[in-house]
């Protein structure tokens, strides 16, 4: 806009000294006036074209400064590559945490969008607990710039389910209940999840980001699918960090969010790990950490009680959170290789893990005493080839595991630890425009010994998946689940003959076809 107010400048003083003379060469008037008058006339005009010099200078040195803010910035092409956690992204690969170099629609203004950094910070399958590093490394990198980014996220779903036990369905993306699974099968055409997020910038150091959720599906509340109760908005994340990386290494935040304990990503289009069912936390709490030359240490001071998901510990013998009396240590080393490649391998320790209630076992109800987890991962990133591998396991036995009435049959079975992990690897296909992605991954979950019906709950995924768009994705899967063990009542204690609904024969298929879309 500068530059046609300079262009129109020049050429209305050009054409104002050319009708000018015009004018003078024309007037009778002036051919008669004496020649003191003309000779005015001349020296007014001399002075009105070095001004009209001057002005022309002035215009190009003002076209030369602001030449570099007028150029206009090369875009890079998508390519859907395997995303990569934000500590650990070469730059040839894409990176869901690092955040494409896909630039905001409008570049430092006050409102905005970000479609790649919206896909990335919304993904429930990758960068999981990394989400504060992904805002780090984003403003780090320039690629978060605008006073606020909106970003906004549905994901729809189309599925069947087949199960060998009526009303038992495994497949825990949906809370496998039989308020909504009927039968022995079951299908649905639903909306999995919808959110809406805001991560605003008051300062150079100063990050903000409110998260609003929607997911009908996995939603603790009663009643079916359809409920008013499981249909309710939540604000599923909100914090204040504090941090620059471009000027230290350290950062602290504080909110309710997603707590560094694991790995807890997936290589499978749209379906979470167990690992990520069993041990990812979500709690009020303060977050400290460190990142820099690969290395990244987190620790965060978390509220106690019964917090949102996985995380518990005892406060006077309630559930109630009014102290900070839990908390979890992060480490993980990241190596980069080969230009292309990188190895991440890390570790974890909680002080309260989900899995300290006594029996009968329901969902955020006090715990006599904590239980302790860790967690080991890895992660291999090597051109278009991407391997996960994660253990997690409690310190102590699950009290809740044991049927404390020896009238019961079920009290055979002793308390035993809880145990999960994930193994799986995905590559990059060349085919189709920027190639699709399979993946196989197996993950299980331990929650007793041997013979027992919740003695494990395991899960196999195959999928085929292709990026539409930096922030559109289309992906297919084929889901085997051995066994039946949901959380609630796991060992019995809601039936009046002190059975338990788990079912370790219970086999589950399902089908599934998945959209997501972000901006």
């Amino acid at each position: 806009m500068s530059r046609t107010k300079d262009n129109f400048r020049v050429k209305f003083l050009a054409s104002a000294s050319l009708i000018t003379w015009a004018c003078v060469a024309a007037s009778p008037a002036l051919a008669a006036s004496d020649a003191g008058d003309v000779k005015a006339l001349v020296e007014r005009l001399e002075r009105l074209e070095a001004a009209n010099a001057k002005l022309q200078a002035e215009v190009r040195d003002l076209r030369s400064s602001n030449a570099p803010e007028q150029a206009v910035e090369p875009v890079t092409p998508y390519s859907p590559a395997p995303m990569l956690a934000p500590a650990q992204a070469p730059a040839a690969t894409a990176s869901a945490a690092s955040v494409e170099p896909q630039r905001a629609v409008r570049n430092s203004s006050v409102v905005g969008i970000n479609p790649a950094y919206g896909y990335a910070i919304l993904d429930h399958a990758e960068g999981v607990n990394q989400r504060l590093l992904m805002q780090l490394n984003a403003r780090r990198d320039g690629k978060l710039t605008d006073m606020v980014t909106l970003s906004g996220g549905v994901t729809v779903i189309a599925n069947a389910q087949f199960s060998n036990r009526k009303d038992k369905f495994g497949y825990l993306m949906r809370h496998p209940t039989p308020n909504n699974q009927r039968t022995k099968a079951t299908q649905d055409l639903a909306v999995s999840s919808a959110q809406l997020a805001a991560t605003f910038l008051p300062e150079d150091y100063v990050t903000g980001y409110v998260e609003m959720l929607y997911d009908p599906q996995q939603s603790f509340a009663s009643g079916t699918l359809t409920a008013l109760a499981r249909n309710q908005v939540q604000v599923r994340k909100a914090y204040v960090m504090v941090g620059n990386l471009a000027k230290s290494p350290f950062y602290v935040a504080i909110g309710k969010m997603d707590v560094p304990f694991g790995l807890q990503d997936t290589v499978s289009p749209f379906t979470n790990s167990t690992n990520w069912h069993a041990f990812a936390p979500l709690a009020y709490g303060g977050q400290v950490g460190y990142s820099r030359n690969g290395v990244n240490v987190r620790v965060m001071a978390l509220m106690g009680g019964a917090q949102f998901r996985s995380a518990n510990t005892p406060v006077d013998g309630t559930a109630v959170p009014a102290k900070v009396n839990n908390f979890t240590v992060d480490g993980s080393y990241t190596l980069s290789f080969n230009d292309t490649g990188t190895l991440r391998v890390g570790g974890s320790y909680i002080h309260g893990s989900a899995y300290c209630q006594g029996y009968p076992v329901f969902h955020f109800n006090p715990c006599a005493d904590n239980v302790p987890a860790w967690s080991a991962y890895g992660q291999l990133d090597m051109g278009r080839l991407r391997l996960i591998g994660e253990l997690a396991r409690t310190t102590k036995v699950w009290p809740g595991t044991q049927v404390p009435d020896p009238r019961n049959p079920l009290s055979q079975f002793a308390a035993s630890r809880v145990t999960a992990f994930t193994v799986g690897g995905r590559y990059l296909m060349p085919v189709l425009e920027g190639g699709s992605n399979v993946s196989v991954e197996y993950s299980k979950f331990i929650a007793g010994p041997e013979g027992a019906p919740w003695q494990r709950q395991d899960q196999l995924v195959v999928g085929l998946s292709h990026r539409l768009s930096p922030s559109v994705d289309l992906g297919g899967e084929y889901i085997r689940v051995n066994g039946f063990a949901p959380l609630n009542f796991v060992s019995g204690g809601n039936f009046t003959d002190g059975s338990t609904w788990s079912d370790s024969s219970a086999q589950s298929n399902v089908l599934m076809l998945a959209l997501q879309a972000a901006f």
